[in-house]
């Protein structure tokens, strides 16, 4: 039998409990290994009882203090009760000096006290029982989260100015710096918004015109990783010329918000047309542009393209990459079938093949081809070279060699590249 005897206002600070008989505190911290919430009791006495009732910020002081033992129960451990039960009379009894002294000594919940009010100051000095006189029932989380994250910025030797303070929330960045950024003016102090959105112009006018692509390699939503860290240098190098007094976790939350607005531009729109959109523009003439194609990756999954669909070659060659492109399928081939030459995009080793008929199998006998190998340099690489080939074929490549026929030629020329 569970009876209620004082709770708070607050449903997670401990209530105390009358089980068959006996007085407990029972308090829910952690979870099992079902992500359900544990839930703890240890006795307690008619005294302790009528602290708890009466005295706010011991009752608080008491709690910050089980919680560890709570943590080292983890998901399935019993609950030491005895260090429990060996706090109550130190806490709830004892002299404001006394109780100060014992919280020197063990181990506590800081951001537990912080959130219901108490003073960070007198905390910091070791004044526990004093920082305690303005606590209150009620929680406030986000106090202790700015605390803990400023914190962990003082552990790493930065300490915020008011403008610096002010983009982080700008950005939805001052509790979490790995929550994607936003904007949210407001989040920032009126009087320092502007000054807020002045950095910001800033940023937005040195990566004008900049794009961060699609990276189909590595799926359908990726982007491509030079582009993003282009633009990012590009920004941090004009903020910190225009705005030199800014910490670098202000000047970084910039850089990171332009950079996710750029590539959620680019994830949000079809898969980039490079017969239109770039590439190389020059012209192979109209007899040498690719009618009909075959695209295959690793697993002999296959694709076909006639040139009177609705999109171009390049558009679809990079939706199939994307769609099917993993760790265990990075070898994508296009071929024209008709003229006897295609090309082979190595995605794990930076290289491609270009592949050409030179004899025609006959009574039987396979045929005989040609095959090079050259080096490529990231996504931008791969794509001038396939809507090159679409346009022009395997001629048109010559530019984009050197191509390199000798196997053992080219690995050697792939390890000096991959040395660098």
């Amino acid at each position: 039998m569970r009876d209620i005897v004082f709770t708070r206002r607050s449903g997670w600070i401990p209530n105390v409990i009358r089980e068959d008989g006996e007085l407990k505190l029972m308090l829910g911290a952690g979870a099992d290994v079902n992500h359900a919430p544990r839930t703890f009791t240890f006795s307690i006495g008619e005294a302790h009882l009528a602290v708890i009732q009466e005295d706010l910020a011991r009752h608080l002081l008491l709690w910050s203090a089980v919680l560890p033992l709570c943590d080292d129960a983890g998901t399935r451990g019993r609950l030491d009760e005895n260090a429990a039960v060996a706090l109550l009379d130190p806490i709830l009894l004892a002299a404001p000096a006394d109780v100060d002294a014992l919280f020197q000594r063990l181990r506590w919940d800081r951001g537990r006290l912080i959130a219901h009010g108490a003073d960070i100051g007198l905390l910091e000095r070791g004044q526990v029982y004093a920082a305690m006189r303005a606590a209150t029932e009620t929680s406030n989380g986000k106090r202790a989260q700015e605390y803990h994250a400023n914190r962990r910025r003082a552990e790493r030797g930065t300490v915020l100015g008011p403008l610096d303070a002010a983009i982080l929330k700008y950005t939805g960045q001052y509790l979490h710096g790995a929550t994607v950024p936003r904007r949210m003016p407001d989040a920032v102090e009126p009087a320092l918004l502007p000054e807020v959105m002045r950095v910001i112009a800033t940023a937005e006018q040195a990566c004008a015109g900049m794009r961060i692509g699609r990276d189909p390699r590595r799926g359908k939503r990726a982007t491509d990783k030079r582009d993003w860290d282009r633009m990012a240098t590009t920004v941090d190098a004009a903020v910190r010329r225009a705005h030199p007094e800014l910490v670098d976790d202000a000047v970084r939350t910039v850089s990171f918000l332009m950079c996710s607005e750029a590539a959620d531009r680019s994830r949000s729109t079809p898969m980039e047309d490079d017969e239109e959109a770039g590439g190389d523009r020059a012209d192979f003439g109209v007899s040498a542009r690719k009618t009909i194609l075959s695209f295959t990756d690793d697993k002999g999954v296959e694709k076909k393209w006639v040139s009177d669909g609705p999109r171009t070659a390049s558009a679809e060659f990079w939706e199939f990459v994307g769609d099917r492109s993993a760790g265990d399928n990075e070898v994508f081939t296009i071929e024209d079938e008709e003229m006897g030459e295609g090309i082979q995009l190595h995605f794990y080793a930076d290289s491609t093949a270009r592949i050409t008929t030179v004899h025609e199998g006959e009574g039987g006998s396979d045929p005989e081809y040609r095959v090079e190998y050259s080096l490529v340099d990231g996504i931008s690489g791969y794509r001038n070279l396939v809507s090159t080939f679409v346009r022009g074929g395997c001629a048109a490549l010559e530019q984009h060699g050197p191509w390199i026929s000798d196997v053992a030629e080219f690995e050697r020329a792939r390890r000096r590249r991959d040395a660098q």
